[in-house]
């Protein structure tokens, strides 16, 4: 099953609350009053994604927390690479090299396009997306194919 960490969840939150007001500076503290996460996991989670480049911090009475671009440069890729690492599903369909059976298996080229299919779905729902009360799948294209989400209902 592919899963992501509470931890990555509670991040697309706190960013969330984040662009909620894209330009004020927050408090980690108001964060966590706002989230209703503790304050030792919002602190982390700030500290995670200040460090990859999510948000920006500053120091003093005036500092805190902002997003460090528009929400809607911010993707859920974005999110999870900072929380989680490169998103894949195989060892071998993140990067090229890493697998003793390479050179004689099968179905790693299959594995690569699925995950880079995956990475693009990915790159395409932004924070608003991911913000939003009601979520409405953005249109995007999986190996060419146009998906939205009337046509994936079932």
């Amino acid at each position: 099953m592919l899963k992501m960490s509470k931890l990555t969840d509670y991040g697309t939150l706190v960013l969330s609350c984040l662009a909620a007001d894209p330009i004020r500076m927050q408090s980690a503290s108001d964060v966590a009053r706002h989230t209703h996460l503790a304050l030792p996991t919002v602190s982390k989670l700030l500290k995670l994604m200040a460090r990859a480049g999510l948000v920006v911090s500053t120091r003093g009475a005036r500092g805190g927390y902002r997003l460090s671009r528009p929400p809607d440069e911010i993707s859920a890729a974005d999110v999870i690479d900072a929380l989680e690492g490169p998103v894949a599903i195989t060892q071998c369909s993140g990067t090229v090299g890493h697998c003793q059976l390479e050179d004689v298996c099968g179905v790693s080229s299959s594995w690569q396009k699925i995950n880079l299919a995956i990475r693009r779905a990915l790159d395409e729902v932004r924070l608003p997306h991911l913000a939003a009360k009601e979520f409405s799948m953005p249109p995007i294209n999986l190996m060419g194919i146009p998906v939205t989400q009337e046509t994936d209902r079932r």
